[in-house]
C-alpha cells in the first residue's frame, strides 16, 4: 500500500529521478575531498592513512559519474524512441550528445590552459580527461540507438564486458608507433581516462538505464533488491578472481587494467544505486537536500572546483597542508560549491533580485536568462 505522498521511482515534477541526483551528488562530495587532498597534502604525508583513505574513496567517484552518464544516455534514447523517432534520428540524438560532451571537454582544457599560462604547456590541451572519455564512448554507444530498448540492454552490457575484458590485452600491445595524444584515448593509463577499461562503466550504465526504462514504476523497488544482490555477488566474484593466483591474461595490473577491479566497482555501484533509491523512496523522499542539490548541477561544480583546487588561485596551499587542514579546506570548498549550485538553480531569482536593488545596471542583465545545461 502506498501513502499519499509516495512517489514511485523517485521522480519529481520536473522529470528528474531523485535517487540518481542524490547518487551523483554523493560522487561530487567524494571527488571534492579527493582533489583537495591530492592537491594540498604535503609530500611526506602521502603514505599515511588519511591521504590513502581519501584517494581510495575518491577512486569510485569517476566510476559513479560514468555509470550515471550511461543511465542518462539510456533515458535519452528511450524517450526519443517513445516519441516515435526513427533509428536514424535516435542515432543523431546520441551523436549530438557526444559532440556536446567533446566540445565541453576541449573548452575545459582550453580554459585550464589559459588560466594557467605561462606555466601550462600546450600538451595540456590534449589531455584525455573524463569529459573526453564520455564524448568518445557516447559516440560509439550511439549505435545502440538503432536497436530497440530490450536489445540495447544486451548490446550495451556486451560492450561493457568487452571494454573491461580486453583492457589487459590492449595494455600488452606496443602502441609506441601511435602519437601519444591518440593512444591516450584507448590504452590503459593511470593518468588518463582511456576507453579501456573506463568506458565499461558508461556501457553498463546504458544497460542499467535501459532496464530501468523497461521496468514499471511499481516494480522498481523489487528491481533494486535484485540489484543489491547482484552487486554483492559481483564484489565477491571480483575479489575472488583478483586473488585466486591464476589469470587468463599474460599480464594484468589490478589498479590499471584488471577486469576484476571493474567488476568490483560495478558491484559497488549497483549497491549504491539501490541504497540511493531506498534513501530517497523511504527516507528523505522528494525533500531538498544539499547532496541532491549538487547532484543536479554537477557539471558546473566539477568545472569550477577543478580550477580552484588545481589552478593558481590557492597556490600557497598546494603540497603544504596536513590532514586536518585538508579536511577544513574540503568543507569550505563543499560550502562554496553548494552556494554555486544554488545560484545556478535559482539564477532567475538572483537576476531579478539584482535588477531590483541595482535598477541603474538592469540593462546589463538583459541576456542573462537561464539555460538548461545538458550535462547536469
Amino acid at each position: 500500500m502506498t501513502t499519499p505522498d509516495h512517489n514511485p521511482n523517485n521522480r519529481n515534477t520536473s522529470g528528474r529521478h531523485a535517487f540518481l541526483d542524490w547518487m551523483r551528488g554523493f560522487a561530487v562530495l567524494i571527488i571534492l575531498q579527493g582533489h583537495v587532498f591530492d592537491s594540498y597534502t604535503r609530500p611526506e604525508l602521502r603514505n599515511q592513512a588519511p591521504y590513502m583513505f581519501s584517494q581510495f574513496m575518491g577512486g569510485i567517484a569517476p566510476a559513479i559519474f560514468l555509470f550515471l552518464t550511461g543511465i542518462t544516455m539510456a533515458f535519452l534514447i528511450d524517450r526519443s524512441e517513445r516519441r516515435g523517432l526513427g533509428p536514424v534520428e535516435r542515432l543523431k540524438t546520441g551523436l549530438r550528445r557526444s559532440g556536446y560532451l567533446l566540445m565541453l571537454a576541449f573548452l575545459f582544457r582550453a580554459q585550464m590552459w589559459i588560466f594557467g599560462y605561462p606555466f601550462s604547456g600546450w600538451h595540456d590541451m590534449l589531455k584525455v580527461d573524463v569529459l573526453n572519455l564520455m564524448g568518445i564512448t557516447i559516440a560509439i554507444l550511439s549505435l545502440t540507438a538503432l536497436l530497440t530498448t530490450p536489445q540495447r540492454v544486451r548490446a550495451a552490457a556486451a560492450v561493457g564486458a568487452a571494454a573491461a575484458g580486453l583492457a589487459p590485452l590492449v595494455s600488452s600491445v606496443n602502441w609506441s608507433w601511435l602519437p601519444t595524444p591518440v593512444s591516450d584515448y584507448f590504452v590503459p593509463n593511470l593518468n588518463h581516462f582511456a576507453f579501456f577499461p573506463w568506458a565499461s562503466f558508461i556501457a553498463f550504465g546504458l544497460s542499467a538505464g535501459s532496464i530501468l526504462r523497461l521496468t514499471r514504476s511499481e516494480d522498481v523497488a523489487r528491481l533494486m533488491q535484485w540489484a543489491t544482490l547482484a552487486g554483492i555477488l559481483l564484489v565477491m566474484a571480483g575479489q575472488y578472481f583478483s586473488s585466486v593466483g591464476w589469470s587468463i591474461y599474460p599480464h594484468s595490473e589490478f589498479w590499471l587494467n584488471s577486469p576484476s577491479l571493474i567488476v568490483m566497482k560495478l558491484g559497488v555501484l549497483m549497491v549504491m544505486l539501490a541504497a540511493a533509491f531506498l534513501w530517497c523512496e523511504y527516507g528523505v523522499g522528494d525533500k531538498w537536500s544539499p547532496i541532491r542539490q549538487m547532484g543536479t548541477t554537477s557539471l558546473i561544480v566539477y568545472w569550477v572546483h577543478i580550477e580552484l583546487v588545481y589552478g593558481r588561485w590557492f597556490w600557497y596551499f598546494k603540497g603544504h597542508l596536513n590532514a586536518i587542514q585538508c579536511v577544513l579546506c574540503a568543507i569550505v570548498l563543499m560550502a562554496m560549491m553548494l552556494a554555486l549550485s544554488l545560484l545556478r538553480t535559482h539564477w532567475t531569482a538572483a537576476v531579478q533580485l539584482f535588477r531590483m536593488h541595482f535598477p541603474s545596471m538592469a540593462g546589463w542583465t538583459g541576456g542573462l536568462e537561464p539555460q538548461r545545461v545538458s550535462g547536469d
